[in-house]
């Protein structure tokens, strides 16, 4: 049906971010493709844990399974919206959730009003006149962590099926967010063995209840004792997809986990991330709390 209907039709899972978004018209389309056909267990084997994208956020929470294994992946489902909107949405939805920005994430009359943006019915971007690309930001909480497990996602289409890492999942483009095609479906989650993986997933936001990052740190690592043999950090709401500080985690092999060492590697994970003007409170603010959300994942990782 997506393949027929191109452009007219969106799929739609759990619905808590589409369902606001239609009705603030920011997507236009004749027909919604329901995915309450996935798959809604998981998958324990010697090699990798498997969740099917049907799975709920609330669900995947509190799995006594992923919470044992990759605990801050577990977190990071816990984190996403609000406990009702939980029971809701997907783990693939939550994947290929929309990137934000206050210039596009409001109603109609008010992005009228503001002459629209280059996102949706408009040709500027108003975070950055100047540029020719739009600067959403990506607002998944489960994604950073997915990277930073190396895990991989499957998706299907009509006659295919293929895997790539999550990683490759995302362009770093506000509107071409995706790089999957349309007709796509993400059908599950595949997450490494965790071999000692330690994991933590920190995340900034205004109200602990409900609101998307403003700033997040997901970490996986591993320790010989007090050393650190293998490292992974990517920050989340920082830019257009999920940032991976791949120089932060290079800095941490071989060091001991300490204080100086966390220290110095949360500096170095800061500097790619650019906060924009365009999500909640100042952007400056935001830039200097990614150090203090990187310190805590470390810590609360080297904690486990």
């Amino acid at each position: 049906m997506a393949s027929e209907l191109g452009p007219r039709a969106m799929f739609v899972a759990g619905g808590t971010d589409l369902f606001p978004k239609l009705k603030r018209r920011q997507f236009e389309v004749e027909a919604l493709i329901g995915l309450d056909f996935l798959g809604h267990g998981v998958r324990s084997g010697a090699d990798e844990t498997v969740v099917d994208a049907g799975v709920t956020l609330a669900a995947a929470s509190t799995h006594a399974e992923l919470r044992a294994a990759y605990p801050g992946y577990a977190e990071a489902t816990g984190l996403v919206s609000s406990p009702p909107l939980r029971n809701a949405g997907t783990i693939g939805g939550n994947l290929c959730v929309d990137t934000r920005c206050n210039y596009y994430d409001m109603t109609y009359e008010w992005r009228k009003a503001a002459g629209f943006c280059i996102k949706k019915d408009g040709d500027i971007c108003l975070v950055a006149p100047s540029s020719s690309r739009c600067w959403a930001v990506s607002s998944s909480d489960t994604a950073p962590m997915a990277i930073a497990l190396g895990a991989l996602v499957t998706l299907a289409g009509p006659d295919h099926e293929r895997e790539l890492p999550v990683s490759a999942l995302y362009r770093d483009d506000g509107i071409d967010y995706l790089a999957k095609q349309p007709f796509e479906v993400v059908t599950s989650l595949r997450l490494p063995a965790p071999d000692g993986t330690k994991t933590a997933y920190v995340k900034l936001r205004r109200r602990g209840s409900i609101d998307f990052p403003i700033a997040g740190a997901a970490v996986a690592l591993r320790l010989d004792g007090h050393t650190v043999t293998s490292c992974s950090i990517v920050l989340s709401a920082v830019a257009s997809h999920p940032l991976e500080a791949a120089e932060a985690g290079a800095f941490m092999v071989g060091k001991r986990l300490d204080e100086e060492s966390v220290r110095a590697a949360a500096e170095i994970a800061a500097k790619p991330a650019k906060p924009l003007d365009n999500a909640d409170l100042s952007h400056f603010w935001r830039k200097r709390m990614v150090r203090v959300v990187v310190e805590q994942a470390l810590n609360r990782a080297g904690d486990q």
